[in-house]
């Protein structure tokens, strides 16, 4: 099956959403992804969780056996990018578990969105962008260390801190990690979602994302906000709180789409209509 996103065959029409919504919204959301966890099949949720903590642990231990740790920052930042992509089946419960419908394991690890191979397109390009944001935080140790060996990750706070190269990199790397960042959780916020749920190809899922975000920005920054205190919570854990943490914010995730796009049955193409 290609995976190559083919046009839409209708004409450009507007859809709905919701905008303006408050910043406490978000906590609505966390709670509503609290009460998916919890009330129906906890124990697939569970297991979801574990899935993704031990993919995080082995890539994590092969970094460090293949001596690149010098990335490890990165790619824990670049995660908050790609993790959207993992939790297609825990956006499947929450969809089930608001349809009335039972929910399995099998259910969740075998997803049929309704876009099909769109979803694999957008996870291949948002690994592209977090490869990509890697390979930056790398140019940019070399331009202030040149080729000076990473000292590890025991030395890297006193290297950044007690220097002026460390504090200039600190300043660069908070400027373009932040735009990565920012550009990241656009484009990621809402994609898969609208990709389960709708017929769209994968541009018009990301441009439909990004959308989402920014007639929503108060409420979609504490949440952003939310989701990377969580998640650098886990990252204290040994990525243990990923267990608990990830299904919730999955769930989460999934409530905010509906609490955002309006009327999801409508095209995600063409200009938006805030109501």
């Amino acid at each position: 099956m290609s995976i190559i996103p083919k046009p839409i065959a209708a004409i450009p029409r507007q859809y709905k959403l919701n905008h303006g919504l408050p910043p406490d919204t978000a906590f609505n959301w966390l709670s509503a992804g609290w009460r998916d966890f919890i009330s129906v099949n906890p124990i697939a949720s569970l297991l979801y969780g574990l899935l993704v903590f031990v993919l995080s642990v082995a890539i994590v231990s092969l970094l460090y056996l293949l001596k690149m740790d010098y990335i490890v920052f990165p790619a824990l930042a670049a995660f908050t990018v790609v993790g959207p992509a993992l939790a297609i089946g825990l956006y499947e419960k929450s969809r089930r578990i608001a349809a009335g419908e039972n929910v399995s394991v099998s259910d969740m690890l075998l997803v049929k969105p309704k876009s099909k191979g769109q979803v694999l397109f957008v996870g291949v390009l948002l690994s592209l962008l977090a490869l990509l944001w890697m390979r930056a935080a790398v140019l940019l140790y070399a331009l202030f260390f040149g080729m000076r060996p990473f000292p590890g990750l025991e030395q890297v706070a006193s290297t950044l801190l007690n220097t002026t190269d460390g504090w200039l990199l600190l300043l660069v790397g908070s400027i373009v990690g932040g735009m990565f960042a920012a550009f990241g959780f656009a484009v990621s916020a809402f994609s898969f979602p609208i990709l389960l749920n709708e017929k769209s190809d994968a541009f018009s899922a990301m441009g439909a994302s990004i959308v989402l975000v920014s007639y929503n920005l108060p409420v979609m920054l504490m949440w952003g906000f939310m989701v990377m205190t969580l998640f650098a919570f886990t990252v204290i854990t040994g990525f243990i709180g990923l267990i608990i943490v990830y299904p919730v914010l999955g769930h989460a995730t999934w409530h905010a789409y509906v609490a955002i796009r309006k009327e999801p049955g409508t095209p995600v193409i063409g200009p938006a209509i805030p109501d």
